[in-house]
Protein backbone atom coordinates (compact mmCIF):
# COMPACT_ATOMS: atom_id res chain seq x y z
CA UNK A 1 0.00 0.00 0.00
CA UNK A 2 1.76 2.99 -1.16
CA UNK A 3 -0.07 5.26 1.67
CA UNK A 4 1.49 2.54 4.50
CA UNK A 5 4.81 3.28 2.72
CA UNK A 6 5.01 7.21 2.69
CA UNK A 7 3.53 7.09 6.17
CA UNK A 8 6.45 4.54 7.11
CA UNK A 9 8.96 7.48 5.54
CA UNK A 10 7.62 9.88 7.11
CA UNK A 11 7.91 8.19 10.50
CA UNK A 12 11.29 7.09 10.04
CA UNK A 13 12.37 10.92 9.10
CA UNK A 14 10.52 12.41 12.23
CA UNK A 15 12.14 9.46 14.31
CA UNK A 16 15.63 10.51 13.13
CA UNK A 17 15.42 13.98 13.15
CA UNK A 18 14.05 13.94 16.72
CA UNK A 19 17.04 11.22 17.56
CA UNK A 20 19.47 13.59 16.32
CA UNK A 21 18.15 16.66 17.91
CA UNK A 22 18.10 15.02 21.16
CA UNK A 23 21.61 13.71 21.14
CA UNK A 24 23.11 16.88 19.20
CA UNK A 25 25.57 18.72 21.59
CA UNK A 26 23.49 22.06 22.87
CA UNK A 27 25.10 25.27 22.25
CA UNK A 28 24.58 27.50 25.45
CA UNK A 29 24.61 30.72 24.85
CA UNK A 30 26.37 33.92 26.91
CA UNK A 31 25.26 37.26 27.25
CA UNK A 32 27.08 39.61 27.26
CA UNK A 33 27.26 42.59 29.73
CA UNK A 34 29.75 45.49 30.11
CA UNK A 35 32.18 44.70 33.13
CA UNK A 36 36.09 45.04 34.43
CA UNK A 37 38.58 43.35 35.47
CA UNK A 38 41.16 44.70 38.08
CA UNK A 39 44.53 42.85 38.38
CA UNK A 40 46.18 43.48 41.88
CA UNK A 41 48.98 42.09 43.64
CA UNK A 42 49.47 42.51 47.90
CA UNK A 43 53.06 43.63 49.41
CA UNK A 44 54.02 44.56 52.43
CA UNK A 45 56.50 47.45 51.94
CA UNK A 46 59.46 49.08 53.74
CA UNK A 47 59.23 53.05 54.17
CA UNK A 48 62.44 54.97 53.61
CA UNK A 49 61.75 59.00 54.16
CA UNK A 50 63.99 61.75 55.37
CA UNK A 51 63.70 61.52 59.41
CA UNK A 52 66.34 62.88 62.20
CA UNK A 53 66.20 61.43 65.87
CA UNK A 54 65.99 63.94 68.47
CA UNK A 55 68.14 62.94 71.45
CA UNK A 56 67.42 64.12 75.40
CA UNK A 57 68.92 67.15 76.59
CA UNK A 58 69.11 65.99 80.59
CA UNK A 59 67.99 63.14 82.46
CA UNK A 60 64.44 63.14 83.84
CA UNK A 61 61.22 62.07 83.74
CA UNK A 62 59.73 62.85 80.11
CA UNK A 63 56.20 64.06 79.14
CA UNK A 64 55.46 65.19 75.21
CA UNK A 65 53.18 68.07 74.58
CA UNK A 66 51.97 67.33 71.17
CA UNK A 67 50.00 64.13 70.71
CA UNK A 68 52.24 61.72 68.01
CA UNK A 69 51.93 62.08 64.56
CA UNK A 70 50.74 65.79 64.47
CA UNK A 71 52.60 68.42 62.78
CA UNK A 72 55.21 70.51 64.88
CA UNK A 73 56.51 73.91 63.60
CA UNK A 74 60.21 75.23 65.03
CA UNK A 75 60.35 76.28 68.65
CA UNK A 76 56.97 74.22 69.26
CA UNK A 77 57.17 73.09 72.60
CA UNK A 78 57.66 68.96 72.19
CA UNK A 79 58.42 67.45 75.71
CA UNK A 80 59.58 68.46 79.27
CA UNK A 81 62.12 66.82 81.64
CA UNK A 82 61.05 66.69 84.79
CA UNK A 83 63.60 65.30 88.13
CA UNK A 84 60.30 62.56 89.22
CA UNK A 85 57.41 61.52 87.48
CA UNK A 86 54.24 63.98 86.86
CA UNK A 87 51.29 63.97 88.26
CA UNK A 88 48.04 64.20 85.83
CA UNK A 89 44.30 64.23 86.44
CA UNK A 90 43.24 61.02 83.71
CA UNK A 91 39.66 60.19 83.49
CA UNK A 92 38.09 57.15 85.65
CA UNK A 93 38.78 53.84 83.94
CA UNK A 94 36.13 53.46 81.25
CA UNK A 95 35.11 57.01 81.11
CA UNK A 96 35.52 58.25 77.38
CA UNK A 97 36.97 62.02 77.04
CA UNK A 98 34.59 64.70 76.96
CA UNK A 99 34.21 65.69 73.19
CA UNK A 100 32.63 69.12 72.08
CA UNK A 101 29.12 68.83 69.85
CA UNK A 102 31.45 69.44 66.79
CA UNK A 103 33.61 66.56 67.40
CA UNK A 104 30.70 64.05 68.67
CA UNK A 105 28.88 65.33 65.12
CA UNK A 106 32.08 64.77 62.96
CA UNK A 107 32.21 61.16 64.97
CA UNK A 108 28.88 60.18 64.32
CA UNK A 109 28.85 61.19 60.65
CA UNK A 110 31.75 59.02 60.01
CA UNK A 111 29.99 55.92 62.06
CA UNK A 112 26.79 56.33 60.18
CA UNK A 113 28.59 56.25 56.82
CA UNK A 114 30.59 52.91 57.75
CA UNK A 115 27.67 50.97 59.13
CA UNK A 116 25.57 52.41 56.05
CA UNK A 117 28.66 51.40 53.27
CA UNK A 118 30.04 48.27 55.41
CA UNK A 119 31.25 45.61 53.10
CA UNK A 120 32.00 42.40 54.55
CA UNK A 121 34.43 41.46 51.33
CA UNK A 122 36.35 44.61 52.93
CA UNK A 123 36.49 43.96 56.47
CA UNK A 124 39.61 46.67 57.12
CA UNK A 125 37.24 49.28 57.22
CA UNK A 126 36.48 48.50 60.47
CA UNK A 127 40.41 49.19 61.42
CA UNK A 128 40.12 52.31 59.44
CA UNK A 129 36.71 53.08 61.43
CA UNK A 130 38.66 52.38 65.06
CA UNK A 131 41.90 54.25 64.38
CA UNK A 132 39.87 57.40 63.00
CA UNK A 133 37.96 57.35 66.51
CA UNK A 134 41.13 56.23 68.63
CA UNK A 135 43.00 59.23 66.64
CA UNK A 136 40.21 61.70 67.97
CA UNK A 137 40.50 60.38 71.50
CA UNK A 138 44.15 60.19 72.28
CA UNK A 139 43.84 64.04 70.69
CA UNK A 140 41.77 64.97 73.51
CA UNK A 141 43.46 62.61 75.68
CA UNK A 142 46.62 64.68 74.42
CA UNK A 143 45.08 68.48 74.79
CA UNK A 144 44.04 67.55 78.73
CA UNK A 145 48.13 66.75 79.40
CA UNK A 146 49.32 69.89 77.49
CA UNK A 147 46.63 72.18 79.50
CA UNK A 148 47.65 70.20 82.31
CA UNK A 149 51.79 71.07 81.59
CA UNK A 150 51.03 74.59 80.71
CA UNK A 151 49.30 74.98 84.20
CA UNK A 152 52.52 73.11 86.38
CA UNK A 153 54.97 76.00 83.65
CA UNK A 154 52.88 78.64 84.77
CA UNK A 155 53.23 78.15 88.59
CA UNK A 156 56.76 77.54 88.25
CA UNK A 157 56.97 73.86 88.97
CA UNK A 158 60.33 73.11 90.39
CA UNK A 159 62.90 71.36 87.91
CA UNK A 160 60.66 71.13 85.06
CA UNK A 161 62.46 71.67 81.40
CA UNK A 162 60.72 72.48 78.10
CA UNK A 163 62.34 71.26 74.96
CA UNK A 164 61.22 72.68 71.92
CA UNK A 165 61.77 71.60 68.55
CA UNK A 166 64.71 72.07 66.32
CA UNK A 167 62.72 72.33 63.05
CA UNK A 168 59.24 71.43 61.28
CA UNK A 169 57.99 67.80 61.03
CA UNK A 170 55.96 64.97 61.85
CA UNK A 171 56.52 64.06 65.42
CA UNK A 172 56.80 60.40 66.19
CA UNK A 173 57.66 58.98 69.78
CA UNK A 174 59.51 55.72 68.64
CA UNK A 175 62.47 54.97 67.11
CA UNK A 176 63.91 51.49 65.35
CA UNK A 177 67.09 51.98 63.55
CA UNK A 178 66.38 52.72 60.80
CA UNK A 179 66.24 56.23 60.33
CA UNK A 180 68.65 58.15 58.04
CA UNK A 181 68.94 55.37 55.97
CA UNK A 182 69.32 55.53 52.32
CA UNK A 183 67.38 54.18 49.31
CA UNK A 184 70.90 52.61 47.86
CA UNK A 185 71.35 50.43 51.47
CA UNK A 186 67.85 49.02 51.59
CA UNK A 187 67.86 44.94 51.84
CA UNK A 188 65.57 42.19 51.43
CA UNK A 189 65.74 41.42 55.14
CA UNK A 190 64.85 45.32 55.82
CA UNK A 191 61.80 44.61 53.58
CA UNK A 192 61.06 41.57 55.30
CA UNK A 193 61.11 42.28 58.66
CA UNK A 194 63.73 40.16 59.42
CA UNK A 195 64.50 41.03 63.19
CA UNK A 196 62.99 44.27 63.04
CA UNK A 197 62.80 45.95 66.78
CA UNK A 198 60.83 48.96 66.99
CA UNK A 199 61.27 50.89 70.44
CA UNK A 200 59.03 53.30 71.56
CA UNK A 201 58.81 56.12 74.34
CA UNK A 202 56.04 56.60 76.78
CA UNK A 203 55.12 59.80 78.62
CA UNK A 204 56.31 59.59 82.47
CA UNK A 205 59.32 57.33 82.12
CA UNK A 206 63.09 58.24 82.51
CA UNK A 207 65.59 58.86 80.11
CA UNK A 208 69.18 59.43 80.56
CA UNK A 209 70.66 62.16 78.29
CA UNK A 210 71.26 61.18 75.11
CA UNK A 211 69.17 58.51 75.12
CA UNK A 212 66.68 59.10 71.57
CA UNK A 213 63.36 60.85 73.05
CA UNK A 214 61.39 60.89 69.38
CA UNK A 215 62.33 61.80 65.54
CA UNK A 216 60.87 64.17 63.21
CA UNK A 217 60.03 63.38 59.88
CA UNK A 218 61.05 66.37 57.98
CA UNK A 219 59.79 66.11 53.92
CA UNK A 220 56.35 64.40 52.94
CA UNK A 221 58.35 63.05 49.80
CA UNK A 222 59.00 59.18 50.87
CA UNK A 223 59.46 55.98 49.48
CA UNK A 224 58.50 52.54 49.78
CA UNK A 225 60.37 49.59 48.78
CA UNK A 226 58.86 46.08 47.84
CA UNK A 227 60.75 43.08 46.97
CA UNK A 228 59.55 41.33 43.45
CA UNK A 229 59.17 38.04 42.10
CA UNK A 230 61.52 37.71 38.72
CA UNK A 231 58.71 37.86 36.39
CA UNK A 232 56.73 40.41 37.79
CA UNK A 233 60.03 42.58 37.85
CA UNK A 234 60.41 41.56 34.43
CA UNK A 235 56.95 42.65 33.47
CA UNK A 236 57.19 46.08 34.90
CA UNK A 237 61.37 46.95 33.89
CA UNK A 238 59.87 49.49 31.40
CA UNK A 239 57.17 50.91 33.93
CA UNK A 240 57.29 54.30 35.67
CA UNK A 241 54.29 55.14 37.25
CA UNK A 242 51.90 52.77 39.03
CA UNK A 243 48.77 52.55 40.84
CA UNK A 244 48.50 51.89 44.56
CA UNK A 245 46.36 51.16 47.01
CA UNK A 246 46.47 51.53 50.82
CA UNK A 247 44.91 48.77 52.99
CA UNK A 248 45.36 50.35 56.45
CA UNK A 249 42.44 53.18 54.69
CA UNK A 250 41.73 51.80 51.35
CA UNK A 251 42.96 55.09 49.80
CA UNK A 252 44.47 54.58 45.78
CA UNK A 253 47.03 57.08 44.02
CA UNK A 254 49.78 56.96 41.59
CA UNK A 255 53.36 56.27 42.32
CA UNK A 256 56.74 56.60 40.68
CA UNK A 257 58.05 53.23 40.13
CA UNK A 258 61.71 51.99 39.71
CA UNK A 259 62.98 48.45 39.43
CA UNK A 260 66.40 48.01 41.42
CA UNK A 261 67.75 44.51 40.28
CA UNK A 262 70.69 42.61 42.34
CA UNK A 263 72.16 38.74 42.00
CA UNK A 264 69.70 37.17 44.74
CA UNK A 265 66.59 39.90 44.26
CA UNK A 266 64.62 42.65 42.83
CA UNK A 267 63.41 45.44 45.19
CA UNK A 268 60.76 47.91 43.59
CA UNK A 269 60.75 51.08 44.58
CA UNK A 270 57.25 53.44 44.89
CA UNK A 271 57.74 57.22 45.43
CA UNK A 272 55.36 59.62 47.14
CA UNK A 273 55.15 63.33 47.18
CA UNK A 274 52.62 64.03 49.95
CA UNK A 275 49.96 62.02 52.17
CA UNK A 276 53.34 61.04 54.38
CA UNK A 277 51.47 62.00 57.66
CA UNK A 278 48.71 59.33 57.19
CA UNK A 279 51.35 56.82 57.62
CA UNK A 280 53.91 58.01 59.87
CA UNK A 281 53.67 55.89 62.66
CA UNK A 282 53.94 53.17 60.07
CA UNK A 283 57.76 51.79 59.20
CA UNK A 284 55.78 48.57 57.01
CA UNK A 285 52.59 49.39 55.21
CA UNK A 286 50.13 46.66 53.21
CA UNK A 287 49.47 47.82 49.76
CA UNK A 288 48.64 46.43 46.76
CA UNK A 289 49.83 47.38 43.02
CA UNK A 290 46.79 47.98 40.33
CA UNK A 291 48.88 46.65 37.37
CA UNK A 292 45.60 46.23 35.27
CA UNK A 293 42.11 48.40 35.73
CA UNK A 294 40.02 47.73 32.00
CA UNK A 295 36.74 47.83 31.40
CA UNK A 296 34.38 47.19 28.56
CA UNK A 297 32.45 43.97 27.46
CA UNK A 298 32.91 41.09 29.66
CA UNK A 299 33.13 37.54 27.54
CA UNK A 300 34.53 33.82 28.67
CA UNK A 301 38.00 32.60 27.33
CA UNK A 302 35.53 29.20 26.37
CA UNK A 303 33.60 31.57 23.73
CA UNK A 304 36.75 33.00 21.61
CA UNK A 305 37.84 31.36 18.94
CA UNK A 306 40.44 31.97 15.64
CA UNK A 307 39.83 32.22 12.34
CA UNK A 308 41.15 32.97 9.01
CA UNK A 309 40.16 35.70 6.76
CA UNK A 310 41.43 36.61 2.95
CA UNK A 311 42.96 39.89 3.06
CA UNK A 312 42.02 42.50 0.20
CA UNK A 313 43.15 46.20 -0.43
CA UNK A 314 40.02 47.86 0.56
CA UNK A 315 39.20 50.29 -2.53
CA UNK A 316 38.61 46.35 -4.00
CA UNK A 317 35.35 47.26 -2.42
CA UNK A 318 32.23 48.21 -4.62
CA UNK A 319 28.56 48.26 -4.47
CA UNK A 320 26.07 46.32 -6.78
CA UNK A 321 24.95 47.94 -9.47
CA UNK A 322 20.80 47.05 -8.17
CA UNK A 323 21.98 47.66 -4.77
CA UNK A 324 23.73 49.33 -2.03
CA UNK A 325 25.23 45.27 -0.64
CA UNK A 326 28.74 45.75 -0.37
CA UNK A 327 31.03 43.25 -2.32
CA UNK A 328 33.81 42.55 -5.04
CA UNK A 329 33.88 42.20 -8.32
CA UNK A 330 35.23 38.55 -9.61
CA UNK A 331 37.45 38.06 -13.45
CA UNK A 332 35.59 35.08 -14.46
CA UNK A 333 36.92 35.42 -17.63
CA UNK A 334 35.06 36.95 -19.39
CA UNK A 335 34.46 40.58 -21.13
CA UNK A 336 32.31 41.26 -17.73
CA UNK A 337 33.25 41.15 -14.61
CA UNK A 338 30.94 39.83 -11.76
CA UNK A 339 29.71 41.38 -8.47
CA UNK A 340 29.42 38.95 -5.61
CA UNK A 341 28.22 40.43 -2.21
CA UNK A 342 30.87 39.80 0.21
CA UNK A 343 30.53 40.41 4.65
CA UNK A 344 33.53 43.01 5.96
CA UNK A 345 34.21 41.07 8.94
CA UNK A 346 36.83 43.69 10.04
CA UNK A 347 38.63 47.04 8.47
CA UNK A 348 42.46 47.42 9.48
CA UNK A 349 42.77 51.36 9.49
CA UNK A 350 46.60 50.99 8.99
CA UNK A 351 47.20 48.87 6.17
CA UNK A 352 44.16 49.78 4.50
CA UNK A 353 42.75 46.20 4.13
CA UNK A 354 39.69 44.43 4.93
CA UNK A 355 39.16 40.54 5.80
CA UNK A 356 36.72 38.89 3.77
CA UNK A 357 35.25 35.44 4.59
CA UNK A 358 37.29 32.86 2.69
CA UNK A 359 34.47 29.95 2.67
CA UNK A 360 32.56 32.97 0.37
CA UNK A 361 35.02 32.39 -2.37
CA UNK A 362 36.70 29.39 -4.66
CA UNK A 363 40.25 28.71 -4.69
CA UNK A 364 42.71 30.77 -6.24
CA UNK A 365 39.42 33.65 -7.09
CA UNK A 366 40.83 36.62 -9.07
CA UNK A 367 39.35 40.32 -7.95
CA UNK A 368 39.39 43.21 -10.23
CA UNK A 369 39.54 46.63 -8.94
CA UNK A 370 36.42 48.76 -9.86
CA UNK A 371 37.37 51.12 -12.45
CA UNK A 372 40.63 49.65 -13.83
CA UNK A 373 42.40 46.82 -14.94
CA UNK A 374 43.95 46.17 -11.60
CA UNK A 375 43.20 42.37 -9.99
CA UNK A 376 44.35 40.90 -7.11
CA UNK A 377 44.27 36.98 -6.66
CA UNK A 378 42.83 35.93 -3.15
CA UNK A 379 45.45 33.77 -1.26
CA UNK A 380 46.86 35.53 1.48
CA UNK A 381 44.81 35.26 4.91
CA UNK A 382 45.38 36.04 8.64
CA UNK A 383 43.62 34.97 11.76
CA UNK A 384 41.10 37.16 13.99
CA UNK A 385 39.88 36.57 17.06
CA UNK A 386 36.37 36.34 17.68
CA UNK A 387 33.44 34.72 18.91
CA UNK A 388 29.98 33.61 17.61
CA UNK A 389 26.99 35.89 18.08
CA UNK A 390 23.82 33.74 17.88
CA UNK A 391 21.23 36.87 18.47
CA UNK A 392 19.37 35.76 14.97
CA UNK A 393 19.32 32.17 15.96
CA UNK A 394 22.21 31.41 13.74
CA UNK A 395 26.32 31.52 14.46
CA UNK A 396 28.18 35.07 12.72
CA UNK A 397 31.46 35.88 13.69
CA UNK A 398 32.10 38.57 15.36
CA UNK A 399 35.89 40.21 15.51
CA UNK A 400 36.89 41.27 19.36
CA UNK A 401 39.80 43.40 20.94
CA UNK A 402 41.04 41.85 23.94
CA UNK A 403 41.99 44.71 26.56
CA UNK A 404 42.90 42.92 29.15
CA UNK A 405 42.10 38.81 30.95
CA UNK A 406 41.51 37.33 34.02
CA UNK A 407 41.62 33.14 34.33
CA UNK A 408 38.29 32.86 33.19
CA UNK A 409 37.43 36.15 31.23
CA UNK A 410 38.48 38.72 28.76
CA UNK A 411 37.51 42.16 29.17
CA UNK A 412 37.03 43.40 24.93
CA UNK A 413 36.60 46.71 23.33
CA UNK A 414 33.08 48.24 23.22
CA UNK A 415 31.71 50.53 20.21
CA UNK A 416 33.76 48.41 17.30
CA UNK A 417 31.49 48.67 14.40
CA UNK A 418 33.05 45.05 13.75
CA UNK A 419 32.47 43.74 17.51
CA UNK A 420 30.03 43.29 20.04
CA UNK A 421 27.56 45.52 21.85
CA UNK A 422 26.15 44.96 25.25
CA UNK A 423 23.61 41.97 25.67
CA UNK A 424 24.69 40.65 22.53
CA UNK A 425 24.25 36.82 22.69
CA UNK A 426 27.21 34.52 21.99
CA UNK A 427 28.12 31.15 22.12
CA UNK A 428 29.82 29.64 25.61
CA UNK A 429 31.70 27.59 23.51
CA UNK A 430 33.18 28.78 20.33
CA UNK A 431 34.75 25.90 19.43
CA UNK A 432 31.36 23.75 19.10
CA UNK A 433 30.05 26.32 16.71
CA UNK A 434 30.63 27.31 12.76
CA UNK A 435 29.94 29.86 10.67
CA UNK A 436 26.18 30.29 9.64
CA UNK A 437 24.98 27.14 12.09
CA UNK A 438 21.77 27.51 12.85
CA UNK A 439 21.29 27.23 16.44
CA UNK A 440 18.25 27.54 17.81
Amino acid sequence: NIGVIIFGVIFIYLAVTVLIYLTDKKVSAYEVREGSILKDTAYTGFIVRQEEVVNAEGDGYINYFAPEGAKVGARTDVYTLSPGKLDFDEPDSGEAAELTAEEQAAMLVKTQSFSENFNESQYSDVYTLKNNISAVLESKSSQSRQSQLDAMISEGKEGLQVYPASDDGIVIYSTDGYEGLELKDVTKDMVEKKDYERKSIKNNTKVRSGEPVYKLITDDAWTLAVVLEDETAQELAETKRVKVRFTKDNETTTAGFAVYNTKDYNIGFLTFTSSMIRYAQERYLDIELILEDESGLKIPKSSVVKKKFYTVPEDYLTQGGNSRDTGVLIDTGRDNAEFQKADVYYRDSETGMVYLNPDAFEEDTVLIRPDSNDTYRLKDTKSLKGVYNINKGYAIFKQIKILCESDEYYIVESGNNYGLANYDHIALDGSSVRENKVVF
